[in-house]
């Protein structure tokens, strides 16, 4: 081999493994807000001299990273107009176009149209492999439409800020028989359960813990002041809460059941979460509900156990009509 095409080679090949390094280095400093020169050096597998050499290089190419001298010292990659764009991998770039025609389905106004703007700018940048899979999920996809009202993007953004800076959120809500009533809260974490987003907050005239349907508050503009925030319950609690009260606030027709069988029991057997309260070893009460006694009484069915109805005449009507209907389909299979 000639000494010159030699040279060549090697420098190129030490060019590669400069513009990978490169690129894995502007990765992390995208993962994370702040490294540290020694981190950085440990994780790329170069020296604190290299890792000097390679930010300025960086810098260069446009991308604005500061530095912070001393002892502490480090790197963050700063924000601007100026910063080229997203180093996203396969499956990075892979979710965030299936994040974004996800995001299009969900029941906030205009976001819709937005979504798409941004898919459609993402997808040009992509390398041809990557174009050709995200296309693949996107004409290979169907989108159930949104139903029930939208939500108001701004709106969303406001609780989202009260959330955020723990200020004291005042507005007039809208209850499902259409009563208007003043609230005043204590806002904490938005929700997004079945295309509706819901706002979990204290309340501070229930002295409790509520939760409530976005597209029926309009919220008091300029917010109130600065809370400390409470204890809040854990997400897997927060989360139940909002399911129960979603099928409590929907229900037409209440009853008190007292089943023959251990409470666990009955908690493993139900749907939804409901509070179920134990009268003994393989005794307990529940309060079911439904919008149709009809379908009440089938679930009891399922319940695998016997159980009285101690509240809820309309759920004993309708036991007697299927009972009465089950007795009739037993007599005429037992004919000859």
């Amino acid at each position: 081999m000639r000494k010159d095409s030699f040279l060549n080679s090697s420098y190129h090949q030490k060019m590669l493994e400069t513009s990978a390094r490169l690129l894995r280095m502007l990765s992390l400093l995208q993962a994370r807000p702040y490294w540290s020169g020694a981190e950085l050096a440990r994780r790329l597998d170069v020296t604190t001299r290299t890792i000097r050499n390679d930010i300025d290089r960086l810098r260069g190419l446009g991308y604005p990273v500061e530095a912070r001298p001393g002892v502490d010292g480090g790197y963050r990659l700063g924000a601007g107009s100026a910063l080229p764009p997203l180093l996203l991998d396969d499956t990075e770039a892979v979710a965030v176009v299936v994040g974004l025609r996800t995001v299009a389905t969900t029941a906030i106004a205009g976001v819709e149209e937005a979504s798409l703007r941004a898919l459609g700018k993402l997808e040009q940048i992509l390398p041809s492999r990557l174009r050709h899979r995200v296309k693949g999920i996107g004409s290979h996809t169907l989108r159930t439409p949104t139903r029930g009202p939208l939500v108001d993007p701004e709106t969303l953004t406001a609780l989202a800020s009260c959330c955020r800076d723990a200020d004291r959120l005042r507005f007039d809500y809208r209850a499902n028989d259409g009563a208007q009533t003043r609230r005043s809260v204590e806002p904490y974490r938005l929700i997004s359960h079945r295309q509706r987003w819901y706002l979990f907050a204290w309340d501070l005239d229930r002295d409790d813990w509520r939760t409530f349907r976005v597209d029926r508050i309009t919220p008091a503009i300029p917010t109130g002041p600065r809370f400390a925030p409470r204890e809040l319950p854990p997400d897997d609690q927060i989360t139940a809460r909002l399911i129960k009260a979603i099928g409590e606030s929907t229900w037409r027709y209440r009853a008190r059941i007292i089943v023959h069988a251990p409470a666990d029991y009955v908690r493993g057997r139900l749907p939804i979460p409901v509070d179920v309260e134990e009268l003994g070893a393989d005794r307990c009460a529940f309060r079911p509900g439904s919008d149709h006694p009809e379908m009440l009484a089938l679930y009891l069915g399922l319940l695998g156990a016997d159980f009285d109805v101690d509240e809820g005449p309309e759920l004993v009507q309708a036991l007697d009509v299927l009972a009465d209907r089950y007795r009739r389909a037993i007599a005429s299979h037992r004919r000859p």
